[in-house]
């Protein structure tokens, strides 16, 4: 079934970029819409570095150190957290929109928010108002995590429909290694524009959001969807779908209503729950299970060691489901997973570093892994046609991972710290019980069956009874179900 921009979306304050405008012409090359779209992940993907400017935005107002009315750490952990909800929230309720918009129109509107985000939030740090900051990093800021996060996927699976997983890994590696780049650059432009009556921060904002801005519009302007009917070249699709592929489509809103969308959200929830309770904690833990032997230095080096493979494993696991499948992908993340985390506290307690280190980078490779397989895996439950729409409402796993996962780390070590537990053993509690959750997330992985026949869409008949569903001059819906 291909896709038909509904007439909602054809006249536009800026028709450049409609959907109509960016079909591509013959002779387009396929691999020019990955780096279109690592062109917006690189960018947003900064909010991963946020907590560079956490320590100097104490400082604001004493400088050299925290002065009364200054801002304190507790106060400013709100701005990634409010970012977080909202991309998650986001990417649920403009889903439908980016997918029958189309890309260009997506990735535009999130290069204006994420930009807008870091010059209102300028304004709230000339101005010393926390809540502007919220307002432009947190609600502008995490609209357009959302909206450009799922931006291109479904068009990427459209170009790469025999290497769908590939295709979403390598943008979706993007989001994992921007803070590699925003990191070193954000502190790299502090120090140029810090004084001593400044550290630095409102400069280095303007200058981020500018830069920002002129990479996601290239994206925009290079992104292309395929014209109707097009395959690459030599390519076959498959005669028949097999057990867990399916050639049929699933209406958005008719595939919340199945248990398959449900187990897919748990199992993604729960293994982005337990790497990203890791992942914000990597270098205290390290520090407080190995005291003497990994320094702040070596910590911070753990830490951008674990982006690299943060990043890479967004490449490497997605590619490798398209030869395996997305179920046993899963299965992988959820098995060696379990074995990792109750490793963990025996490399901790029998002082082997280097045993440590290998089961962080391999479960942080797997939880980047997740995210860029989740999409493939929607793929072949629900088809193609609103991939990205259903992408978008189950992120909202990962809105709710970003609260449980850190809580899970912070107030169990806190616990235990407090009724006398070593620093060193505190994090152990943890740890099996993060195990116990991937327990469950192979069971929900292993009760994943095919959608059943009667959420499919049935081309003609579904088109007519959308056309009647939907309200005068809105976009055109189109359910599920006869």
């Amino acid at each position: 079934m291909e896709f038909t921009e509904p007439k909602a979306y054809t006249r536009s304050l800026i028709p450049f970029l409609d959907r109509s405008h960016s079909v591509a012409k013959p002779g387009f090359s396929r691999w020019l819409v990955p780096p279109a779209a690592l062109c917006v992940h690189l960018c947003i993907g900064q909010a991963y570095a946020f907590s560079v400017f956490n320590l100097p935005m104490t400082r604001l107002i004493g400088v050299s150190q925290s002065a009364p009315g200054d801002w304190k750490l507790t106060e400013l952990g709100w701005i990634f957290s409010i970012a977080m909800l909202f991309l998650g929230v986001s990417a649920a309720i403009f889903g439908r929109w980016v997918e029958e918009g189309g890309p260009r129109k997506a990735m535009f509107t999130a290069g204006i928010l994420w930009a807008g985000g870091f010059m209102v939030s300028a304004i709230g740090i000339h101005l010393h108002q926390l809540w502007i900051i919220y307002f432009g990093y947190g609600v502008l800021g995490g609209c357009a995590l959302g909206i450009g996060y799922i931006s291109p996927v479904s068009t990427l699976m459209k170009w790469f429909p025999d290497r769908p997983g590939m295709a979403t890994g390598m943008a979706i590696m993007g989001f994992g290694g921007g803070a590699l780049i925003a990191s070193p650059l954000s502190v790299w432009l502090m120090g140029k524009f810090a004084s001593s009556t400044d550290v630095g921060v409102f400069n280095t904002f303007i200058v981020l959001g500018c830069a920002y801005f002129v990479f996601m519009m290239v994206g925009s302007m290079i992104v292309r969807v395929p014209a109707p009917g097009w395959k690459p070249e030599g390519y076959v699709p498959p005669a028949t779908a097999t057990k867990l592929i399916t050639k049929n489509d699933v209406y958005v809103y008719d595939a919340i209503k199945t248990p398959q969308f449900w187990l897919i959200w748990t199992v993604l929830f729960l293994n982005t729950t337990a790497g990203i309770g890791v992942l914000g904690q990597a270098s205290a833990m390290s520090q407080e299970m190995f005291p003497g032997h990994i320094t702040p230095v070596a910590a911070a080096g753990l830490v951008g060691l674990m982006s690299l493979f943060n990043m890479g494993g967004r490449f490497s696991w997605a590619s490798l489901s398209d030869f395996i499948g997305r179920k046993n992908t899963y299965f992988v993340y959820m098995c060696l997973g379990f074995a990792l985390y109750i490793t963990v506290p025996y490399a901790g307690g029998s002082g082997n570093v280097v045993l440590f280190v290998f089961c962080f980078l391999i479960i942080v490779s797997m939880y980047g892994g997740g995210f860029s397989t989740v999409p493939a895996y929607l793929k072949d439950m629900f088809g193609t046609r609103y991939v990205g729409a259903i992408h978008g409402i189950l992120l909202t796993a990962w809105s709710a991972a970003g609260v449980a996962g850190p809580v899970l780390v912070n107030y169990i070590r806190e616990y235990n710290v407090t009724h006398g537990v070593p620093k060193a053993q505190a994090y152990n509690t943890t740890m099996y019980i993060m195990a116990g959750l991937l327990v469950i997330g192979f069971i929900a992985n292993f009760c994943v069956k095919a959608v059943d026949k009667r959420f499919h869409m049935k081309t003609d008949e579904d088109k007519d009874l959308g056309a009647a569903r939907a309200p005068a001059g809105a976009a055109q819906a189109v359910p599920g179900r006869a």
